[in-house]
């Protein structure tokens, strides 16, 4: 049977609601290089991210998706103490950001490499927390994949097809997303495995149907940073031509930063539940569908 893996242990459909696919409780944007890059004290986190946790935990959002991956500051070690100070089940990933975001030991790394840190993470944990990574998350460059990236996302791909994982990439063009596709089908990794992340990006919306086509989820993730007549009338194309059963839907906000003081002024992850979902309701959406954008999708993309 198939359950999200979270900080929190496994859960299966029926344990969960509503769902966040795309958040972030901490971001370092920094290069890996750079002194401080990804410290913090775990107290501090946890004092600036609990309220907006129990925020959402107050609208009935049941999971979170950590979408902060290698490269770009991720802490197991912390999602996991904000996770238990607030007993939000938190799904945190393994892979890495894309260039110049890759630290020097992924530059040195095979692919078999590659592979087997995925795996392992996937399937006994992350740095000695005891957390196993929920999912695989990655990105490429906006004008192609490198050559480095392609030999990550080959790693992910081999890494998704031995454990089930599912593979996020930040990409913001469709024809990236096509070659990525290309590249994980030739290590017999399927498109169903595979979510484009800030799809909203990408202008031309035929390249949204064809992603769906080829079987791959897209996602929407800019719910509370775009106007928000924009997001309405894209989730609303999406669902009238039938994408709605491969679609997810967040805000892609947060978190604390280490590289500001405080960790910096963190945005809310309230706003789907508090005008999108109404929004929806109101233009004619039926309960079916908006709790299939909500519940199932996102369950049935990171499940595993």
């Amino acid at each position: 049977m198939k359950s999200l893996v979270t900080t929190l242990g496994r859960f299966e459909r029926e344990q969960l609601g509503l769902i966040l696919p795309h958040e972030h409780v901490f971001v370092d944007m920094r290069t890996p290089d750079q002194p401080g890059y990804g410290e913090a004290n775990a107290a501090d986190v946890i004092a600036l991210m609990a309220p907006q946790i129990e925020a959402i935990k107050a609208q009935g959002i049941t999971a979170l998706v950590e979408c902060t991956t290698g490269g770009v500051g991720r802490r197991a070690d912390i999602d996991l103490a904000v996770s238990r100070a607030t007993g939000m089940p938190i799904v945190v990933p393994t892979g890495n950001y894309r260039e110049p975001w890759i630290p020097q030991w992924v530059h040195e790394a095979d692919e078999t490499a590659l592979e087997t840190w995925m795996v392992g993470e996937l399937t006994e944990g992350i740095e000695g927390t005891g957390v196993a990574a929920g999912w695989i998350k990655l990105s490429a460059g906006d004008d192609g994949i490198t050559p480095l990236e392609e030999r990550i996302l080959r790693a992910a791909g081999r890494a998704a097809v031995r454990t089930g994982a599912v593979i996020g990439s930040h990409t913001i063009r469709g024809k990236v997303v096509m070659d990525q596709l290309d590249i994980l089908a030739e290590e017999g990794c399927p498109a169903d495995r595979f979510i484009s992340i800030h799809m909203q990006e990408e202008k031309d919306f035929g390249l949204h149907r064809a992603l769906v086509e080829r079987g791959a989820w897209i996602e929407y993730d800019h719910v509370g940073r775009a106007p928000d007549a924009d997001v309405l009338a894209l989730v609303l194309r999406a669902i009238e031509q039938g994408l709605d059963r491969q679609l997810l839907i967040s805000h892609d906000l947060g978190w604390y930063d280490p590289a500001q003081p405080g960790g910096g002024v963190p945005r809310p992850y309230t706003h789907l539940v508090d005008w999108l979902l109404p929004a929806l309701d109101k233009a004619g959406v039926p309960a079916a569908t908006i709790g299939r954008l909500t519940r199932d999708n996102p369950f049935d993309a990171f499940a595993r």
